[in-house]
């Protein structure tokens, strides 16, 4: 069985061997507070650094997930308010999660064929202390490309911008040092299960948090960063988690051989259904589109059908989410995935949906 579920995802098949190394070397009942696991830490955050192309002076946290990520931020990072820009559910879904804690936070949706125009945006005021955008729209196949966030980075003044990378992170280059904080969890292009995330921060925005201080929750970041300049966490972390991040990230090529792979890979699947007669795109502009996280639409009767056929073929495709539910599936677009994997699948679409 392959599975293009966007998350959780396919792991990489080297995860069973790491897996038993995992209980063969004593990582699940380490000592957190001990040497062994402050030399896991430090090689993991260096090996994040050098195959995420992450610059040296940014800052690594280890989170339980992406959602955590974005209360984290708006505890600790956000005494005022956010201004979130969103085309698509999981955008959506942290600007709510921010303006539970603080109301003041502002939503500006766009549509999922429209890259924003920076210059014609509502610029967020004195009182806005993070731009959020989501990069890589798991929700609906959208993806905001680097001149986006260049020219939004450009004209913010003192709020930082937070990025949502989640099913981006480790499968397309990111221009780190164009955003004060990225986040993702493991489950999706570093191809490892679940219950784990990376929270990368710039010294701008350790600077802000130091200048907070916020100590009021258990996960506040100025703890967490205390913390880690000895290598260590505020609470016992998921070793597990962060040796197999450890390992793969070690085993894995360089990031820019990724990053072209996957291009080469979404390129072909989008040329396929730009042709194909009973399932499209579900993004229509080539300029917004995903190179991750593929969306496909359709009747929901055929949706439904060509997903009921693909599990007897051993592949289970994606389910489409919010607003998309019923009319759309997804293909997820992984390291994790291997090639024959995709032949596999345009050869079911091919001999079956012609």
């Amino acid at each position: 069985m392959y599975t293009f579920n966007p998350g959780p995802a396919q792991v990489y098949p080297q995860v069973r061997q790491y897996l038993q190394d995992a209980f063969d070397e004593g990582w699940l009942s380490a000592p957190h507070r001990g040497e062994r696991f402050t030399g896991l830490m430090r090689q993991t955050v260096q090996e994040l650094k050098n195959k995420l192309n992450v610059p040296q002076d940014y800052t690594v946290f280890f989170m339980g997930s992406a959602t955590e990520c974005w209360e984290v931020l708006t505890q600790s990072l956000t005494p005022r308010k956010s201004f979130h820009l969103y085309s698509g559910a999981f955008g959506e879904k942290w600007y709510e999660y921010a303006k539970a804690l603080r109301p003041a936070c502002v939503g500006y949706p766009f549509g999922i064929d429209e890259v924003p125009d920076v210059a014609a945006l509502p610029l967020p005021d004195s009182e806005t202390d993070l731009v959020c955008i989501t990069q890589n729209e798991t929700s609906n196949a959208t993806q905001l490309r680097d001149g986006f966030i260049l020219n939004l980075y450009n004209r913010l003044g003192q709020a930082l911008l937070a990025v949502d990378a989640t099913s981006s992170m480790a499968g397309v280059q990111l221009k780190f040092i164009k955003a004060d904080i990225w986040f993702a969890s493991v489950q999706k292009c570093f191809g490892l299960p679940a219950g784990l995330s990376v929270m990368i921060l710039s010294p701008r925005a350790v600077a802000r948090l130091r200048d907070q201080n916020e100590r009021a929750h258990y996960n506040s970041l100025v703890s967490q960063y205390e913390k880690m300049l000895n290598w260590q966490t505020t609470y016992t972390p998921n070793v597990l988690g962060i040796y197999l991040l450890s390992r793969v990230l070690h085993d894995r090529p360089a990031l820019k051989a990724v990053h072209q792979h996957l291009q080469e890979r979404a390129t072909k699947l989008y040329d396929y259904f730009e042709q194909a007669t009973q399932l499209t795109p579900l993004v229509t502009n080539p300029e917004t589109r995903s190179t991750t996280v593929i969306g496909l639409q359709g009747p929901p009767a055929l949706i439904d059908e060509v997903k009921r056929r693909a599990l007897t073929q051993g592949l289970q495709l994606g389910n489409g989410y919010g607003t998309w539910k019923s009319n759309s599936l997804r293909i997820a677009n992984f390291p994790a995935i291997p090639d024959a994997a995709f032949e596999q699948l345009v050869q079911f679409f091919a001999r079956e949906f012609a």
